[in-house]
């Protein structure tokens, strides 16, 4: 929990208690239906939790924005930047229901009231959003087909609407031809975890 106060320390007494209590759950949750893997429960606030936040050091999402999850897994990057921004409103979508079910029991445990889930692949969502985020789950090209049509026009952030994609590794002929900015998270987290971890933007 240290890790995340360090990068966010005006985080208020509810935020604090629900970033708290993830391990624990995550700990109840993983042991029935393995969502994260059980070597990378010790390091839960690190390549999960604060992985997920550096999606917030890029941009500081405006009360009412809506941001749609791909790929959630077990809740990520969807569960903590909702804990982060309570004003914006989250849908975590996954295609394996159990994980869904772990998103669903963890998001009601600490209150979170912007968040809802679906489990539906991603081709299937009929609903626009301000943002798309995602951690890794498939190459950029297949990726961008997926969101294809599902974002608002209307820009209101400090970044025009698009995607926020979490991945680490050499890029450069994943991101060819395709027009985007890289943040590198080391530049925001210190922790070697981060050394080839990047933010990828792509505006719509």
């Amino acid at each position: 929990m240290q890790i995340i106060q360090k990068y966010f320390p005006d985080l208020s007494e509810k935020q604090l208690q629900q970033f708290s209590d993830l391990q624990e759950l995550y700990e109840h949750w993983n042991a029935q239906i393995n969502v994260i893997s059980r070597k990378n429960m010790d390091t839960l606030y690190i390549n999960h939790v604060l992985h997920s936040l550096a999606i917030a050091k890029v941009i500081q999402f405006k009360k009412g924005t809506t941001v749609l999850d791909i790929g959630t897994g077990g809740g990520f990057p969807g569960i903590p930047l909702a804990i982060l921004f309570p004003d914006t409103q989250f849908l975590l979508v996954d295609s394996i229901g159990k994980k869904i079910k772990v998103v669903n029991e963890v998001s009601s445990a600490i209150c979170l009231s912007n968040v809802r889930t679906m489990h539906e692949r991603a081709e299937k969502i009929n609903e626009t959003f301000d943002f798309v985020v995602s951690r890794a789950v498939t190459n950029m090209t297949d990726f961008k087909k997926w969101v294809k049509g599902k974002f608002n026009k209307k820009h209101y952030n400090s970044i025009d609407n698009g995607i926020l994609y979490l991945k680490g590794g050499d890029l450069r002929e994943e991101l060819r031809g395709i027009s985007h900015t890289k943040y590198d998270i080391s530049e925001f987290f210190t922790e070697e975890f981060f050394d080839t971890k990047k933010v990828i933007y792509i505006g719509y």
